[in-house]
């Protein structure tokens, strides 16, 4: 059964830079050899997590790139798409973008932001991912 895990951004570093939190994710997925789409909100974010994931530490190293950027799409473990790139979904997706995810995964990863205010797009998701049927869990980050 598909799943959806909301993580919720409580510690201060995840706060000050959420897309760390992003890292981290993508980190532990690579870990576990889990093929990885990032749907990035923008080009900006996208670019920005590239960035990131570059940067991770010495001892972490992440393949990853933008899709579209090279042929090699296919075979980079963590790929991260901006909007105007339709890439087919993975088993597992890290959402950053406004929408829910569409069928086609088995676990999907949302952010949630610190902010109170901005959450309420995710309490919708929320819902609409329990509708469809899938398990869903909350994690403090």
């Amino acid at each position: 059964m598909p799943r959806a895990d909301f993580y919720l951004i409580a510690k201060p570093r995840f706060r000050e830079e959420p897309l760390r939190l992003v890292c981290e994710l993508a980190r532990k997925a690579y870990d576990a050899n889990h093929w990885t789409l990032v749907l990035a909100r923008d080009a900006a974010q996208a670019e920005a997590l590239d960035d990131l994931l570059w940067d991770m530490g010495d001892d972490a190293y992440i393949p990853h790139q933008i899709a579209g950027t090279d042929e090699e799409d296919e075979l980079t473990p963590v790929l991260i798409a901006p909007p105007e790139f339709d890439t087919p979904l993975r088993p597992l997706v890290i959402n950053l973008r406004d929408d829910a995810v569409q069928d086609g995964f088995e676990r999907v990863l949302e952010v949630v932001p610190a902010d109170e205010s901005a959450r309420g797009p995710l309490r919708e998701r929320w819902t609409q991912y329990k509708s469809r049927g899938l398990e869903v869990n909350k994690h403090d980050m």
